[in-house]
Order: structure tokens, then C-alpha cells, then sequence
């Protein structure tokens, strides 16, 4: 077994140990321990129901939890982009209004005051998207609207990016774009990502958390995207699917060009189908840590991977 900090030696802003969350009679969280990088761009994936939103809401503070949480510096601002915005579509105002109601302090009406739309303009161009500002907030698609949310967060002026499933309901360019304003704007802020998408976690991340109600395991890519860390995590046809993704970007930004770590499956690494997968002859050998028994050297509550 390999802790994370002897395979990540970095500054961390977030620390978590011993963290558990009960939501009425459900075990939402158990035994979570984990770290999050200063600086980086971390990616927490695992299965449907494994509490990686829940993870994310209580590190901002929304739920009671028992364990420990620690920030470096203490007492950071949070900038959230969550994961769908539920509002009315014929709702009569623009994505500049719309981003200004947590900084007007007079009534939209009245128009914005010259100060306002000056640090609102700025936000949607940090996003690329200040081309939306007199649209309707309502006739945004998927990804124009999640980069007026990311453009709303960096208003905070966040110490600590917080994105949950920011790909949702958005299109492969939209999705290729944020992954570029990621990229970008991981050099001023800690980000914290939940995702879905393997091939984009693995492409762009720097440190991977694998969640399923507890810390199966966490790392820089290299170390997580294993088949053995993937099919303790999502079971062993994900693990087989992850494999066919490509190790690594061969450069983080410019996605758009490259279109490579978006592609489908069948499109990767010249045209590889599961079925030629040579793990499907080993990957059956491998056992999780239950399945191994006592003395078996796993600890899949504690948070390393096996090296």
C-alpha cells in the first residue's frame, strides 16, 4: 500500500479524516479521510449514489458531519457552479442581470450602475462568454449557461472552485470548452470537481479521488486509472471501459483541436473495441479487499491505493 501524500508531496488546502454524514436514516458518508492538493485541479468520480455531491456540500458547509474538516488557509470563499439551475426559462432577464443580484445594491429596474456591469463583464470574459451578457438567461444553451454559473462563481473571488458534474446537459464542444477554462483557471484557484466522464478525469486532473460512501482510493491519475483501482470503485466493466481511454492528454489545453480524450470509446487509440481488450484474461483474477479476507494488506476505508 502507498499513502498519497508519498506518491503527491504537495501543499493540501482541504483536509477531511474520519468524515461520516447521516441524511435521515441513510449512511450518506462513512470514514472519509482525504486530501485535497493547494492549487490543483482535483476530480472526485465513483458510481451513481456514492455521495460524491453530498462530499462536496458538506466540505462548503451545507450538511452537519462528524470527523474532522481543515482548510489551508482556514476559513477559504467558495465559489460553486452546481450541477443543473432549476428556474423559469421565460423569466424576463439577461445573463448580465442575472449574475449582478449578488452585487446590486439598488433594484435590477433600475438598471446596473456602471461599477457593477464593469466587474460582471469582467467575469463572463474570464469564461469567454461576455459575448452573452444582454442574452436571455433563459435561451442560454447547456454550455452558455454553465459558463455564466462558472462566470457567477468567480465573482466570489473564490479561494476554492467547487464544480458539480459541470458537463451535464452540455454539448462535446461545450464540454471541450470548459475543459480549457479549467485548465486556465487552475493557476489561480484550488479546484474541486466532481465528474462522471473517466476520460476527462483522467485527461485533466492532477489528483483523483475514487468515492463510494467511503475513500476506495486517491492519487494523481497515473495511480488511480488502474483496472484494480476502477473495479474496486465502479466494478469491472468500468474498469475494462477505462482502459481504452488515453493515459494522459499529450497537452492539457487546447481540447478544441484535438478533440481526443472526448472522443467515444470507439473512436480511442485507433479504433480499440472492449472486446480486444487483453485485460478481459486477467482482470477476473483480481479480488476486492472483503473478497481477499483478513490479512490481505487492503484497507479500502483508510484512502491509498495499491501500488
Amino acid at each position: 500500500m502507498v499513502a498519497a501524500h508519498e506518491v503527491f508531496p504537495v501543499m493540501t488546502a482541504i483536509e477531511l479524516t474520519g468524515v461520516a454524514v447521516t441524511l435521515g436514516r441513510y449512511q450518506a458518508l462513512t470514514g472519509v479521510t482525504l486530501s485535497v492538493p493547494a492549487g490543483k485541479q482535483t476530480v472526485i468520480i465513483g458510481p451513481n449514489g456514492a455521495g460524491k455531491s453530498t462530499l462536496v456540500q458538506t466540505i462548503m458547509g451545507q450538511w452537519p458531519y462528524d470527523g474532522t474538516i481543515a482548510f489551508d488557509p482556514p476559513g477559504p470563499r467558495f465559489g460553486y457552479v452546481p450541477q443543473r439551475l432549476d428556474h423559469d426559462r421565460h423569466m424576463p432577464i439577461t445573463v448580465q442581470e442575472f449574475l449582478a443580484l449578488s452585487l446590486a445594491s439598488r433594484p435590477l429596474w433600475l438598471g446596473l450602475g456602471h461599477k457593477t456591469r464593469a466587474v460582471v463583464l469582467a467575469a463572463l470574459a474570464m469564461t469567454k462568454a461576455d459575448h452573452l451578457a444582454k442574452k436571455p438567461l433563459g435561451a442560454l444553451s447547456g454550455g452558455e449557461l454553465q459558463r455564466a454559473l462558472l462566470s457567477a462563481a468567480l465573482l466570489r473571488k473564490p479561494d476554492i472552485l467547487v464544480l458539480d458534474e459541470p458537463a451535464t446537459g452540455v454539448d462535446i464542444n461545450g464540454e471541450q470548452l470548459l475543459c480549457e477554462l479549467l485548465e486556465e483557471l487552475k493557476s489561480d484557484f484550488t479546484i474541486l470537481m466532481v465528474s462522471h466522464d473517466l476520460p476527462t478525469a483522467k485527461a485533466h486532473g492532477d489528483w483523483i479521488i475514487c468515492l463510494n460512501r467511503h475513500v476506495v482510493a486517491q492519487g494523481p491519475p497515473e495511480a488511480i486509472f488502474r483496472p484494480k483501482v476502477l473495479a474496486a470503485t465502479f466494478g469491472l466493466h468500468q474498469a475494462l471501459e477505462a482502459e481504452l481511454a488515453p493515459e494522459s492528454c499529450p497537452e492539457r489545453r487546447n481540447c478544441r483541436e484535438r478533440g481526443h480524450c472526448l472522443k467515444p470509446l470507439e473512436d480511442r487509440d485507433g479504433g480499440a473495441k472492449l472486446d480486444d481488450n487483453p485485460l478481459r484474461e486477467t482482470a477476473g483474477d483480481f479480488k476486492t479487499d472483503a473478497e481477499a479476507g483478513p490479512g490481505s494488506g487492503g484497507d479500502s476505508g483508510s484512502g491509498p491505493f495499491s501500488a
